[in-house]
Order: C-alpha cells, then structure tokens, then sequence
C-alpha cells in the first residue's frame, strides 16, 4: 500500500473514532425507503433485488446497508477497517448479510472482471492521486452494461478558499494544474481534516471516465445553495461554488464481451 493510501486509512479511521460528521451510519427513517435514500434520481431503475452491487470506497454504514435493505447482493470496499466495522455493525443490527473488503478504489485486484453489475461510488475519488485509475478498475469489475454512478468534488471547490472575501465571493488560491495533495485544512467543511486530498480536473473527470469504457448518461450538479445562507457557510460558498457532481455511466460492451454460448446478449440494463 502507498504512502497515501497509508495516510488516508489512518486518518479516516481517526474520523471515526472522533465521529465526524460521515461516520454516522444511516437513520431508521433512510430504511422507510432504502432504495431512494440511495437513487433518489432513479438511476437505479427502481428495483436492485438480486443485483450484484459494489459499494466502493463506501464504508460508514450507509449506502451498502441501505442497498442491502432494498434486496441487492452488496460488497462494501473501502481503505479504513473502522469505516468498514460500522457497515458490519449496522447489517447485524438490521440483520442483512453484507461482504466487506479492505481495499483500495484503485486497486481491485480481489475481483474477477465482470463482478459486479452496478457500481455505486460516494464522494472519495478525492483521497487517490490518479482518478483514471480508480475508473480502470471499476471497469474491468463490472459487467458489459453495468452501471457506475459515482460522485465527485468538483475541481474549483477544491481550488477555492473556505472563507469569503471582501465584498462576497470566495477566492480561488491552488493552480488548476497542480501536482501533488492539497495543503492541510482544520474545520473546514468542504475537505476531511487529516487526509490527503487531490484535485482532479475535468478531463480526467468526465475524459478520464470515457477513455476508461464508460458511456456517460446523464451529469448532474447537487444543489446544496441557500440564498439566505450566512456567509462563510457551506450553504453560502455553495452558492459560488457547486460542492459536488454525480455521474452516471455505463459500462460499455466490447465486441465479443458479454455474450453467452449460444450468442444472445448477456447484459445489464435496468
């Protein structure tokens, strides 16, 4: 494991120690309705029973008990063994059967290809250095024709300072094209103290996800502004600086891939 990969275990199993605010594991009222706590856009289709689902780099007992609730057969991967004790915490209380696996999103070398045919990705592509390739990974586990919704800081939340200037607004302080982590933050609400965080840019985004052997079907920008919000909060910087973007993806089939002996179609498509 790499340096980062080292330091950013550590750390998110230090947030969990100290409950940080996404160390909580899902609220009864989520399992009400399991399956639009996850997709409330409905990219899932409606129905996951039965489905082969990874949770990658999801652990915090969340979407993989939530998916697990709604029938999916759900594997949760993430790089902190205390995250990944809180998804098996809240499947024995609720009594589902969940897999957790200690891995790194850009390493899913404990998957054959074709594993998996959803692939569900919360906000964490930020703790690697190279998005393509966690996106080179993800592809080769999933199934011609699965589906990868992954979501994503964006680029110029992570460029931008966490406090407003002069006359409103909030300055962009890092390079577009730097190398390396950003600085270190302390109570910042936009990035997670203690970890090693990256910016990645649009074309390794969105580009990086085509070249990988995505198709992307929609695009969408979570809307966390409040125009009556005090300035210097998150919902005010929200206002000037979209936090987050969820993409939806599917996986694209090779010429021969997914087909069964006798040459029918043996893909996914909810």
């Amino acid at each position: 494991m790499s340096g980062v990969h080292d330091h950013n275990r550590r750390a998110w199993d230090a947030l969990v120690e100290r409950r940080q605010r996404f160390t909580h594991p899902s609220t009864d009222e989520c399992f009400d309705r399991p399956l639009a706590a996850v997709d409330g856009r409905g990219w899932l289709g409606g129905d996951v029973r039965g489905r082969r689902v990874l949770c990658l780099a999801a652990g915090g007992g969340r979407d993989g008990v939530l998916l697990a609730a709604a029938g999916a057969e759900v594997t949760v991967v993430d790089i902190s063994p205390a995250m990944l004790a809180l998804d098996r915490d809240a499947a024995a209380e609720r009594g589902l059967n969940l897999r957790v696996v200690e891995a790194s999103m850009d390493n899913l070398a404990a998957f054959a290809p074709a594993s998996f045919e959803v692939v569900i990705q919360p906000v964490s592509s930020c703790y690697v250095p190279d998005v393509v390739a966690v996106y080179r990974e993800v592809a080769r586990v999933t199934v011609a024709g699965g589906l990868y919704v992954s979501q994503h800081k964006q680029p110029a939340s992570m460029q931008a300072g966490t406090e407003p200037v002069s006359g409103g607004g909030y300055a962009v302080a890092e390079p577009y094209y730097r190398q390396g982590p950003l600085p270190d933050v302390a109570g910042s609400q936009h990035r997670e103290e203690g970890t090693l965080e990256f910016l990645h840019r649009w074309e390794d985004l969105v580009g990086g996800l085509c070249r990988a052997g995505f198709v992307v079907e929609d695009l969408v920008e979570p809307r966390h502004a409040k125009p009556d919000a005090a300035a210097g909060s998150f919902a005010d910087r929200s206002r000037y600086l979209p936090p987050y973007v969820r993409i939806k993806a599917r996986r694209v089939a090779h010429r021969g891939e997914g087909k069964t002996a006798d040459g029918s179609a043996k893909l996914w498509i909810p």
